[in-house]
């Protein structure tokens, strides 16, 4: 679906916004005589001990004539040192001089000073949802790295709500549930924190760069029995790995709590979660007789591994 004007209209007034927030259209950025795209460069260049000037001009984006008179002007105050590079004088090296690297550091420090400044203004919820947003747009503009990484974590506040959040959001999608799904859920969490045994049940996050992947649940079940509980993986993260992570979490927990066995209850739509389970040594042991539950024809399964 293309875009609209609205959604065009909000994109601008949003950068309009904030342009004027981080003080670039002054005459200078955080108080100095150097414009944004000036700044940009001299902190590219302190990133390193020298750089060539056809690289960084790729990395910025920035017209060659541009970018070479720029560095003129760098050289005459005495802020870089160019030169050929050695075995191939079609290359030319550029570096900060001593006194460039004295030009970053005070850049450097009044930017962290300003942006310390602007967070230090806000309460701590809405410095979590500016960081947030802010990670989510360079998400979603940037170049998404590979999930080659990922870490399972224990819970921490917000997460449960986004427990049931998702789960209702991905089965309306995927299976067409109803609303009562998404209360099972809630109910689910509510009894997990009321009655929680913190030996003999626990729950895990998968996360990668700060974005939740997925979730899982191991509770008792009976005394020699535990359950695995609202594994989900969320879409983009499918066939990473992190589905099988989380299910061997919750099934290494179990056994070292002292059950026997691990159980758990799915239905017969959730087909790739069946290798999943299947991979991880579960057994499917019981199909239910069709039942009319969340506004769908439900055929319930349960599933068991010996410990």
């Amino acid at each position: 679906m293309k875009a609209t004007r609205e959604d065009v209209g909000t994109v601008r007034a949003f950068n309009r916004f904030y342009t004027g927030v981080i003080g670039v259209l002054g005459e200078g950025l955080v108080r100095s005589p150097y414009s944004l795209t000036e700044a940009r460069v001299i902190f590219e260049l302190a990133q390193r001990e020298d750089s060539e000037v056809l690289a960084l001009r790729r990395a910025l984006d920035l017209d060659a004539g541009y970018l070479s008179r720029m560095l003129a002007r760098f050289e005459a105050d005495g802020l870089v040192a160019r030169e050929r590079a050695p075995g191939d004088a079609r290359r030319q090296i550029v570096r900060l001089t001593p006194r460039g690297r004295e030009v970053f550091a005070m850049l450097d420090e009044r930017s962290i000073a300003e942006i310390r400044e602007m967070l230090d203004g806000l309460d701590p919820a809405d410095r979590r949802r500016l960081l947030a947003a802010m990670r989510t747009v360079q998400d979603v503009l940037g170049e998404r790295p590979r999930r080659d990484g990922f870490v399972l974590r224990a819970l921490r506040p917000g997460d449960l709500g986004w427990v049931v959040e998702r789960n209702g959001a991905l089965y309306d999608v995927e299976c067409g549930w109803d609303r009562t799904y998404e209360a099972l859920v809630a109910s689910v969490l509510a009894d997990y924190v009321r009655g929680h045994d913190p030996e003999r049940e626990n729950a895990w996050i998968a996360e990668s760069g700060g974005e939740r992947l997925g979730a899982v649940f191991c509770v008792r079940r009976e005394d020699d029995v535990a359950q695995l509980r609202l594994l989900h993986v969320e879409p983009e993260a499918r066939g990473t790995g992190v589905g099988a992570a989380l299910v061997a979490a919750c099934v290494d927990f179990a056994a070292a709590a002292g059950y026997t066995e691990i159980m758990l209850w799915t239905t017969a739509l959730q087909r790739p979660a069946h290798r999943l389970y299947e991979r991880a040594g579960f057994v499917l042991e019981e199909q239910e007789p069709p039942v009319e539950r969340f506004g769908d024809v439900v055929h319930g399964q349960v599933w068991r591994k010996k410990l």
